[in-house]
């Protein structure tokens, strides 16, 4: 286990679109690597979480600060031993390349993936979140799915939480094993 500690990138963005498990599964690779786990929601502007509250999907103007919270975060955790694992939705090609420019250095990703009637019956169980069920399809529209991109570790989120995050952490293993850089 601690040669897989080490060979894991400094810091790894789990994506996708609400109510895929980022937070969950981030915490879970955190936990399971003795990294550190960042919320990725909470570093967005006040301003974000109220249109989202009210159910107004944000543009790539209203996402670019945030990103850019999270590119510090990253770099930040690339001055430290022990790593980052930070949710961020990361829905498209443009916001990934804008965070691994950040990062400028070891960045992986770790796509959660599911059908929209999972991701939907997900948000509409889940209570005390800002980000409404009526924003999938907004999501869904603007995700441009990181296939064939480098760095990238996709895991299908209809299994158990424990499963998706053995699959995780292995897939991160392995892209690192392989060669696998980013930046």
């Amino acid at each position: 286990m601690e040669s897989e500690k080490e060979a894991l990138p400094l810091a790894v963005v789990v994506m996708g679109v609400s109510g895929c498990g980022k937070s969950s599964v981030g915490s879970g690779i955190a936990a399971r690597n003795g990294m550190r786990f960042v919320e990725g929601d909470q570093l967005h502007p006040s301003a974000n979480v109220g249109k989202m509250a009210k159910g107004i999907p944000l543009t790539d103007a209203d996402r670019l600060p945030w990103l850019d919270r999270i590119g510090v975060e990253i770099k930040i955790a690339q001055m430290r031993p022990q790593g980052l694992v930070i949710s961020c939705s990361a829905l498209k090609r443009s916001y990934r390349d804008r965070l691994r420019q950040a990062a400028g250095g070891r960045l992986a990703f770790v796509f959660l993936e599911g059908s929209r009637d999972l991701l939907l019956s997900r948000m509409q169980a889940r209570q005390g979140h800002f980000m409404p069920a009526s924003l999938l399809d907004s999501q869904l529209q603007t995700l441009e799915p990181p296939t064939g991109e480098a760095g990238v570790v996709t895991v299908a989120i209809d299994r158990a939480l424990d499963d998706m995050v053995a699959l995780a952490c292995e897939g991160l293993g392995v892209a690192v094993k392989g060669g696998f850089h980013a930046g």
